[in-house]
């Protein structure tokens, strides 16, 4: 774990409490607190009934800025945490490892508040019912908030004095909470065609900001997933000439507005969690792997389907800040970077124009700032400037009577510079927890890495980390959710599983290793054992043999990751393809039928699951290309390429080494395929038909331009 200089070390210095022995960095952070903390489990839960004390639940993240300002004014008060430790059992949770309880009382404060967010501070019955909550609450009254300590003394006196009422609100909002998760009454039964997509992309088209990009006003997230619908639907025939337009400019208007802006680190890559503003101009300055991972993809798909180079480079320096920022020494990647260094948001990421030009010179700093906008005044605070691009790359060229190469020539060494000044500054904490779910959303993100750039470094990086997961965060049969300070813990959850089954499927696109599809297969179908609601059908988000809880949480929307039941649906459907079985395809199908009717009343929320139907409907072809991996490895690696030169989202692809021991739900789709003329060659079938097996890279490439063209046509 990273620590802060200055008031970290003097908080290290006192006794530290039970967090001290916890593995996660957010919780770490709270170890030397003087409150009497206990992490999520049974000695605190058995505490509560025991002395039948209220719990006082604190849910956060480690790179959360109000978590940090709550933990400083409340949580490391001496007379605050003296009313906490008698009036009540005090637990603390890292919302990224148990995202189960976070998403269930998150629910609770979002009925009671109408609204939500983090610290999430939640008062429970010792049955762990929720009976008050809300997010920041200040050291003293202010904004029409009491301040930490009277609601404590408050919450107290009723428990004490009212408990009749407070069982009876508990009670009523935890009967709500299961019906969230009732299919009965959350879910309706729909048709899933393509009237749902028609629909839903009219509903998009109408919240997105034609000006700037994205959706909605401030603050503004990036919204990966809708971005990726836009494209699907930009590349299809169903479309129509008009909605392919709109579409298109959608994903070209957000995709470079956000990497114009101070959003996207302009010096190292990478993109913030979200802009403050409209504009995309001022971040939140946190880092966060998901991010960066789905952009990544987003980026690296709208290059390939729009062939903009400007955008290939962005995914390039996302990945390129991921593996230097934060991978381990193992190959794992770690969770986030604060928003915060020396106690100031965005204090290592923003610049003066004196800071540059003493770095630069008098004629390149000059030039620095005009291109990125850094002026005297400043657009953040203190007169410091986030670095974003004031023109777009090509009227910058073009005002400073360049080419658009010759600018990126001239900036190049410029950023080297800045850079190393920049690395002299203290960095911000680094979250130094690996989860299964998101560095899967890298792997896959690195794969796109290899296939589209066809840098074999990216494809290396895939390996490693899948392997990391393989070794670290497996214990038997089980796949865990969460490593750090050396150990791994807590069974995985639907998202771990789903997101890894995709990354490995992705892994086995493009990597002969048998492992990959072999690990696939034996995940996805330990996702269905563990997971599926066997009596109405869809996925839990905890596995059967889970703790209870005050209700069992589906994983419903696509938000700042996509849902694990989206991800899900793409794993069962790309594995039906390449087994042929029918039960996997027959519950995608039913999932996506199940969801239907939610997909078009917000499909904002459900965009992921959008593009599974996309893909559902799209009857994609399964494509198998078999090569030898020594004797013809360039042949095999231009054939590879050639499969994904072009945007094709909807096809299940397999790499196979000849001669490899088949896995008997691959044996139907490998048996008889082989290389022609001793030469790696593709197999594409549809429609329960194959075409004649292909073993030229020009062949390859014309086939696969003629699917994209019938596509659009």
């Amino acid at each position: 774990m990273t620590t802060q200089a200055g008031p970290a070390t003097e908080k290290e210095n006192r006794t530290p409490n039970r967090l001290i022995n916890e593995t996660s960095t957010y919780l770490l952070q709270h170890a030397h607190n003087p409150v009497d903390w206990y992490a999520w489990g049974p000695e605190a839960l058995e505490r509560a009934k025991k002395e039948d004390k209220p719990i006082l639940l604190s849910v956060g993240y480690a790179a959360c800025h109000w978590c940090h300002v709550m933990e400083h004014e409340s949580f490391e008060d001496h007379d605050t945490a003296v009313l906490m430790n008698e009036l009540f059992v005090c637990i603390k949770v890292d919302r990224e490892e148990r995202t189960d309880i976070d998403e269930i009382y998150m629910k609770a404060v979002q009925m009671m508040t109408g609204h939500g967010g983090w610290p999430m501070t939640v008062f429970l019955a010792p049955d762990l019912k929720p009976f008050f909550g809300g997010t920041y609450f200040p050291p003293e009254d202010r904004h029409g908030l009491p301040s930490f300590k009277r609601l404590l003394t408050s919450i107290a006196q009723a428990w004490d004095t009212q408990r009749e009422q407070l069982m009876e609100s508990a009670e009523e909002i935890t009967k709500h909470l299961k019906s969230f998760d009732d299919v009965g009454t959350a879910f309706g039964e729909g048709v899933a065609d393509l009237s749902v997509i028609d629909q839903a992309i009219d509903k998009l088209l109408k919240q997105f900001d034609e000006r700037w990009g994205g959706f909605g006003g401030a603050p503004k997230f990036p919204h990966s997933f809708s971005i990726d619908l836009a494209m699907r639907c930009a590349a299809l025939n169903y479309a129509g000439k008009n909605r392919r337009t709109e579409c298109l400019n959608l994903v070209t208007t957000t995709l470079d507005r956000m990497a114009y802006g101070g959003i996207h680190d302009q010096i190292g890559g990478g993109f913030a969690r979200y802009s403050v503003d409209r504009q995309w101009l001022i971040p939140h300055f946190e880092k966060m792997l998901y991010d960066n991972a789905l952009l990544c993809q987003s980026y690296l798909n709208g290059y390939r389907l729009v062939g903009r180079e400007y955008w290939g480079s962005v995914a390039r320096g996302i990945m390129d800040f991921a593996l230097r920022e934060l991978r381990n020494e193992q190959g794992g990647f770690y969770s986030s970077l604060d928003a915060d260094s020396e106690g100031e948001e965005g204090k290592f990421y923003v610049w003066t124009p004196e800071q540059i030009v003493a770095v630069l010179g008098d004629q390149d700093g000059r030039f620095f700032c005009d291109v990125f906008g850094v002026s005297q005044h400043g657009n953040f605070e203190h007169g410091t400037s986030a670095l974003h691009f004031k023109d777009s790359p090509e009227e910058t060229a073009k005002r400073c009577q360049l080419t658009v190469e010759k600018l990126w020539t001239k900036l190049e060494p410029i950023k080297e510079k800045l850079m190393m000044e920049r690395a002299k500054r203290v960095r911000p904490g680094r979250d130094e927890k690996v989860l299964t779910s998101w560095n899967s959303l890298m792997i896959t993100a690195l794969v796109d890495g290899y296939r589209i750039l066809q840098d074999e470094k990216y494809l290396q990086a895939a390996k490693d980390a899948a392997n990391f997961i393989l070794k670290e965060l497996t214990r038997g049969d089980l796949l865990l959710r969460t490593w750090g300070q050396g150990k791994a813990k807590l069974n995985g959850y639907l998202d771990d599983y789903a997101f890894f089954c995709q990354a490995l499927l992705d892994l086995a696109s493009v990597d002969a290793e048998p492992k990959w599809i072999e690990h696939a297969l034996k995940f996805s179908a330990d996702l269905l054992r563990l997971f599926w609601d066997e009596d109405n059908g869809g996925f839990f988000y905890n596995s059967k043999d889970h703790e209870e809880l005050v209700t069992r949480p589906r994983s419903l929307y696509d938000g700042a990751i996509p849902s694990g039941t989206s991800v899900a649906v793409f794993v069962l459907l790309r594995l039906a393809k390449l087994t042929e079985d029918a039960q996997m395809q027959e519950r995608a199908v039913q999932l996506l039928s199940m969801y239907a009717p939610l997909m078009v009343r917000v499909p904002d929320q459900f965009s992921n699951l959008l593009c599974a139907l996309d893909f559902s409907l799209a009857l994609a072809p399964e494509i198998i290309l078999v090569g030898d991996t020594k004797a013809n490895a360039e042949q095999l690696e231009a054939m590879l390429f050639a499969l994904y030169e072009q945007y094709l989202p909807n096809k299940a692809v397999l790499v196979w080494q000849p001669g490899t021991p088949v896995p008997g739900p691959l044996e139907n789709i490998l048996s008889g395929r082989g290389q022609i003329a001793g030469k790696a060659s593709v197999y594409i079938c549809e429609n329960q038909s194959c075409a004649p097996p292909i073993n030229d890279v020009l062949k390859l490439s014309e086939q696969m331009a003629s699917r994209v063209a019938a596509s659009r046509a």
